[in-house]
């Protein structure tokens, strides 16, 4: 049985008994036969389709929060704009899909050649809790607007949410085999990806998990693209807007209660404003209210589970005995759930859990540095490159480092990273490979197929 539990309280909220493996075969051949049809539609039908799928979200987007909120306890407002950003990937993809996958046309020897860029079959996704839909529709969008079909593998702890992203799917109006859900553990996913109907895996998670999904699909040579771990540097220079970039600090730290691959994991700043970033930082923090998700005065929602927030606190505790200082927070509240207040450490360096590691939670590190240079040599300092922010007045200079010097997949200058449904998403090193939204991630899963007439 694959359980979902309230974080708040840790009551079961439902059991879902886990497909046999002859059921997940019945289901892979139904939607590869939903893919011979499906893959011949118009773009205008599945424009219209997706469409439905985007007004639905936004009709019943409060329900599809409190999903969100009870099974991985994300506060609800938090929830409920999740899934208008959901609606936004949808409206994307239907109103361009056919714009993107138009033939390119290239002038050869040819009387006439060109690249079409035609669908695949079976995209499996394997999908984290964090953003329980964000994730799943930020991949079926393009799939499905491509002429693939998909099959979703979502979480353990968020069957609740994947199944009913399985029904929006169908209430829109899509072939019931066109996107289905598959009741699955972890120990599953091999068979699944080993399924010769399966054509491409998708993956966002943790590098470990990254690792062995892309190492399972090299093995039966078929293509995954991996959004994975991140320890996302900020830097703040000497001559930064210090309200502005504590703002996003804030913003790109606590959002989702710090539980993001693109959170702002590492606050580097110039030594001649520490004083003051650290003043301002520390009294913002000491704002951000834990509690009950459903609560609106509420910034900080608990942690996905116990063991996740433990995790937290060691790796808090065991950057304290290195040498890093617990400014606030810190502290696992004497309250049921799965609760950590948002904590500040300060002078952390290398060889510290808060430096080195992934923290997936509500901690923020502060490293101070003399200049420019030692900042982004420490921003690089990380087996991680998925985003990265950099503060300051100068643009020119901002741009320069972010576009040059920083090693992350994307870099935002005076703002926090997040994702939008037009630019690419992804990262490099151990955040993963291949690219998500926009043009990029619409191609991912095609076939970019040369044709050549003479």
């Amino acid at each position: 049985m694959l359980n979902s539990i309230n974080p708040s309280n840790g009551e079961l909220i439902a059991s879902y008994e886990e497909m046999t493996k002859e059921e997940v075969k019945v289901i892979i051949s139904n939607v590869n036969s939903a893919y011979q049809e499906w893959r011949l539609t118009s773009f205008s039908h599945r424009t219209q389709l997706m469409k439905n799928v985007a007004e639905i979200l936004q009709d019943r987007k409060e329900d599809l929060g409190r999903f969100m909120t009870l099974e991985m306890g994300k506060p609800f407002s938090q929830a409920v704009a999740e899934t208008n950003k959901c609606a936004s990937v949808c409206e994307y993809y239907a109103d361009n899909a056919e714009r993107i996958l138009e033939n390119q046309i290239i002038e050869t020897d040819a009387s006439k050649s060109y690249v079409a860029y035609r669908p695949i079959g079976i995209v499996l996704a394997v999908m984290p809790w964090n953003f329980p839909f964000w994730q799943v529709l930020r991949f079926a969008a393009p799939a499905l607007m491509a002429g693939n079909v998909g099959v979703l593998k979502h979480a353990s702890n968020v069957q609740g949410c994947a199944l009913e992203i399985e029904k929006i799917f169908q209430d829109a109006g899509f072939p019931k085999n066109v996107f289905r859900t598959l009741v699955i553990g972890s120990k599953d996913v091999k068979e699944v990806i080993e399924n010769p109907h399966v054509k491409a895996v998708t993956l966002t998670g943790s590098t470990p998990a990254g690792k062995a999904v892309a190492s399972q699909a090299g093995a039966v040579l078929k293509k995954t693209v991996l959004e994975l771990g991140g320890s996302d540097p900020y830097i703040i220079l000497e001559d930064a807007d210090l309200d502005q970039a504590i703002t996003a600090c804030m913003i790109g730290r606590f959002l989702n209660t710090g539980q993001s691959c693109i959170a702002a994991k590492r606050f580097i700043v110039i030594e001649s404003i520490l004083n003051e970033f650290r003043t301002k930082l520390l009294e913002a923090m000491k704002t951000q209210k834990w509690g009950d998700p459903f609560d609106e005065d509420v910034n900080v929602g608990p942690m996905v589970n116990i063991w996740s927030r433990d995790e937290v606190h060691e790796q808090v505790t065991a950057s304290i005995e290195k040498g890093a200082d617990l400014l606030v927070g810190g502290i696992i509240p004497d309250v049921e759930g799965a609760f950590y207040p948002a904590t500040l450490l300060d002078n952390v360096r290398p060889g510290m859990p808060a430096f080195d590691d992934e923290i997936f939670g509500p901690v923020a590190s502060i490293i101070s540095v003399n200049n420019e240079e030692e900042a982004i040599q420490l921003a690089n300092q990380t087996s991680f490159g998925l985003g990265g922010a950099v503060f300051t007045k100068d643009i020119e200079r901002g741009e320069k480092i972010a576009a040059n010097d920083i090693e992350a997949g994307c870099c935002f200058v005076n703002d926090f990273v997040r994702s939008d449904p037009r630019l690419p998403f992804g990262g490099i090193k151990e955040s993963g490979y291949g690219r998500e939204l926009s043009e990029a991630g619409i191609r991912e899963f095609t076939n970019m197929k040369t044709v050549y007439i003479r």
